[in-house]
């Protein structure tokens, strides 16, 4: 039944602009080449303003999603990579939980992937239309009919360039995926600009600078007591400080050491004698996925419960889910939590306010660390990474675990999977929350997507120089 389901959609596939795969090798300075201007693509749509919206100082309410959206307010990348993540993982939940049944052929991959891409632009109108008609670019009786529907032309468009760029660094002409890097950039361009912005921002104590590093030199060029200066560059409040900084190159640091962390198990080709090779089990098994859906589900939430608070304030149930206030100064206005569920969701700002308030950061710390350690285990399920599934790729390539039966290769991949996936998951909870505490610039999730996004382009490319012979290969 799940099958017809997505031949009921092959009509309207062929509908959908597709890249072609490549009919020749691309050599890896092409694939350089293409990345570069995927990048460039995209981060000249997150400068192009929306033509027809009304400017707007309230509070953003998309402010605690967009770092795994990779979105900026009022442009054409307003809706960022949110259609595709989420098509992606409803279609892959779906066909994991064996409700859409996917075969094994090239042709029922190619309509599975068709139908995921005609869901995320599905996905893409749905959330055009939604914020359009909610008022976040000014009253839709205030633009009029037609600036309207150009607004939501303007973010459908973007979000079809968007879907295209990703599939073609998907069949082969880039490096990694289009949802990977623009994550990445997303998040180092927001540590780079809170490091080094020069924009100045009046605090009621004077003209400040936006970028920790100017701050610092501009506090110790301007003030006489150098001393009290500094402090005030390492521990200034509502605007990123060097102890923030400091804390994101600790926390990119540790991620970094727990990314050698892994066990290599002994494999053997059953055909060939002699033919030996190791299969690694990471300690980050399942990636950053943990921490993606993680974070999907609280920014979700914490959207809910702003719409339900903006409409029905005072009601008792909606306070239970969220009470919001606006908070400025320092950066982008933005509603932050003060109450409810939402309030022992949110990550305390600092190491002060954990002692301040701690049940707020045992319940946090509880949520993360569960969470993450849940998604991991589920996801090796419904992803087709478990034991039991790398067993049977083991076994159609003719793989066996050196030393042991090939009826024992389940229970020995068991004693290994599943602990590395709960563990890892617990230990990206960990790290988050660490970073969360410490102030890292970017949160402590944006800092773990960016570290392992980058980690896995750095692995793409050893790869690619093995294959290819040294750094030759790129010049």
């Amino acid at each position: 039944m799940g099958f017809k389901v997505l031949e009921m959609v092959r009509p309207f596939v062929s509908v959908i602009p597709e890249v072609s795969k490549p009919e020749r090798k691309i050599q890896f300075r092409e694939k350089v080449l293409w990345t570069a201007i995927t990048l460039f693509i995209f981060l000249v749509c997150c400068q192009i303003p929306l033509f027809g919206i009304m400017s707007s100082d309230t509070a953003d309410p998309f402010y605690w999603i967009r770092v795994i959206m990779a979105s900026n307010r009022g442009t054409l990348m307003e809706l960022g990579i949110s259609p595709i993540v989420t098509s992606g993982l409803i279609m892959q939940l779906l066909a994991g939980a064996k409700i859409l049944e996917v075969g094994d052929t090239p042709k029922d991959r190619a309509l599975f992937n068709g139908a995921q891409k005609l869901f995320g632009m599905v996905i893409t109108i749905g959330q055009a239309i939604v914020y359009v008609m909610t008022g976040m670019y000014g009253m839709p009786s205030e633009l009029g009919m037609g600036v309207c529907l150009l607004i939501v032309l303007q973010l459908v468009t973007a979000g079809l360039i968007v879907l295209l760029l990703d599939e073609l660094l998907q069949k082969g002409y880039g490096l990694g995926s289009g949802i990977s890097l623009f994550i990445a950039t997303n998040i180092c361009e927001t540590i780079v600009w809170k490091s080094f912005s020069p924009a100045t921002i009046n605090t009621g104590r004077g003209t400040e600078f936006e970028g920790a590093v100017i701050a610092l030199f501009h506090l110790l060029a301007t003030r006489s007591d150098k001393v009290r200066a500094l402090r005030e560059a390492f521990y200034r409040q509502n605007l990123p400080n060097l102890m923030n900084l400091f804390a994101t190159i600790f926390v990119f640091a540790i991620v970094i050491y727990f990314q050698g962390f892994r066990v290599d198990l002994p494999i053997k080709s059953a055909r060939y004698r002699g033919q030996y090779n190791t299969y690694p089990i990471k300690l980050f098994y399942t990636s950053n996925i943990p921490i993606i859906l993680q974070s999907a589900l609280v920014s979700n939430l914490y959207v809910i419960s702003q719409m339900l608070a903006s409409r029905f304030a005072g009601n008792f149930l909606v306070n239970l889910l969220g009470e919001w206030s606006e908070v400025g100064g320092g950066g982008p206005a933005r509603s932050y939590p003060i109450g409810g569920l939402c309030y022992f969701l949110s990550p305390p700002e600092s190491i002060q306010h954990v002692f301040q308030a701690p049940i707020h950061a045992i319940i946090y710390i509880a949520f993360m660390l569960g969470s993450c350690a849940f998604f991991s285990k589920t996801w090796i399920e419904v992803s087709g990474s478990s034991a039991k599934d790398v067993a049977k790729q083991l076994k159609e390539q003719q793989m066996v675990m050196r030393g042991h039966r090939e009826k024992s290769l389940v229970h020995e991949l068991n004693r290994y999977i599943p602990t590395a996936a709960a563990f890892g998951g617990l230990c990206i909870g960990a790290l988050s929350v660490m970073a969360d505490f410490m102030g890292a610039i970017g949160s402590g999730t944006g800092i773990l997507l960016a570290v392992t996004i980058i980690y896995q382009y750095f692995e793409i490319f050893v790869k690619e120089q093995q294959d290819l012979g040294g750094m030759g290969a790129l010049f």
